[in-house]
């Protein structure tokens, strides 16, 4: 992918990264609910795990943004990349529901669509020291597209376990485990990868990153209205609305992974137009006015009486909800000086994944109660009211897509 202009060459490592654990936590997201299902689970279970995978992800990240910064970044990823490998294998191994649980709240198991795994502030803060200005937010847009994009194409490779079963005689529930050791295999794949990231140069030594200090006020306000997001998002993870999709419609897998691999393409085409919009109207702006109809679009998709209706809502708004994604990255970049970058990435990460995590299981519950619309209308309720709090609190700020 070409870089924007000024930005480093370890940018395009950290993209190919990227693009590599997207891939992965597109199907994985989707054959979740699947394999648990396979192994005599049930649905509360699944939003169980998915509880457990952001609560363990939100207490790694809140130690990284607590001690990270004595420790070396490149370091850092590489251990992340070998996390990513053992929760890839183990799961491929176990079939009790504890020791499942027990990895999903270690691992770097990714249940939603969008990356809430320790990988993301360790390179959204390499991402930022690259480049400056506008190019930022088109370098974030770059990262969320790719992410978008692979994950659609993952997603897509759902369908695989099935096709093994039918086609070549596989055991269904063998195939969906070789799929989950694809995921361990990839983890080593990054690991090389980020081996060959460089040491930190001179621009990062002038800027060393630091905790947080003057920026923490605006950080907090911040940290605390994502939370509520993230509470919202959590009730119809990617893996939930798998869920939601096979027990409302009786979705198959392939069908399934079809649906979601459009709604990814649509996902991966507004990460190219985030920034343009941006350009033109401002990041808060794009934050908020895009985010509102998504999320209308959600609470009309759970009441809509056919499936082919809840498809075309659900795809409406996946072309709408993620623009906030890069334009949310650099409206924080931009909002706290350089050495606090690291550490402001990590503690707006932090709420978010424990906030979210207290909601996978609630929606798990809730559909495990025959109440299949409920998690769909208060995520969409809840995110409105976030975006109609975000947009008071910061439209004096509206930090400007050029702040370096």
């Amino acid at each position: 992918m070409i870089l924007p202009p000024g930005a480093a060459a370890e940018a395009r490592l950290l993209l190919a990264g990227r693009a590599l654990r997207a891939f992965c936590d597109g199907y994985v997201a989707i054959l979740l609910p699947a394999y648990l299902l396979a192994l005599g689970l049930g649905e509360w279970e699944v939003g169980v795990l998915g509880t457990a995978t952001l609560l363990g992800s939100a207490l790694l990240t809140l130690a990284l943004g607590r001690w990270g910064h004595y420790c070396d970044a490149g370091r850092l990823l590489l251990a992340a990349a070998a996390l990513m490998t053992a929760t890839g294998l183990l799961l491929a191994g176990l079939s009790d529901f504890w020791p499942l649980l027990l990895v999903a709240f270690v691992g770097t198991m990714n249940p939603g669509s969008g990356d809430v795994s320790v990988f993301l502030p360790l390179e959204q803060a390499r991402l930022a020291a690259s480049t400056g200005g506008e190019a930022r937010t088109a370098l974030f847009a770059r990262y969320t597209f790719i992410g978008a994009l692979c994950a659609a194409l993952g997603a897509l490779a759902s369908g695989l376990p099935e096709l093994a079963a039918t086609g070549a005689g596989l055991d269904r529930l063998a195939a969906l485990r070789l799929m989950f050791a694809a995921y361990g295999l990839v983890g080593m794949l990054v690991f090389l990868l980020y081996r060959r990231l460089p040491a930190q140069g001179q621009q990062a030594q002038e800027t060393k990153p630091a905790p947080l200090g003057a920026s923490k006020p605006i950080v907090i306000r911040l940290a605390a209205l994502f939370a509520l997001d993230a509470f919202a998002g959590g009730l119809v993870l990617n893996s939930l609305l798998a869920l939601w999709l096979f027990q409302r419609f009786g979705l198959s897998l392939a069908a399934a992974g079809a649906f979601f691999f459009w709604a990814g393409l649509l996902t991966a085409a507004s990460q190219l137009a985030a920034p343009l919009v941006a350009r033109r109207f401002g990041l808060l702006n794009t934050m908020v006015f895009t985010h509102i109809p998504a999320n209308l679009a959600l609470i009309a998709a759970a009441l809509a009486p056919t499936l082919d209706a809840a498809l075309a809502l659900l795809l409406l708004r996946a072309l709408l909800s993620q623009m906030d994604v890069p334009t949310r990255a650099a409206f924080v970049m931009a909002v706290v000086t350089p050495p606090e970058r690291a550490a402001a990435a990590s503690f707006t990460a932090v709420p978010r994944s424990l906030a979210g995590a207290a909601s996978p299981a609630l929606g798990g519950a809730l559909f495990a109660a025959g109440w299949l619309a409920a998690p769909l209308v208060a995520c969409g309720l809840l995110k409105i009211a976030y975006d109609l709090a975000l947009w008071r609190a910061f439209r004096a700020v509206g930090a400007p897509a050029s702040q370096d």
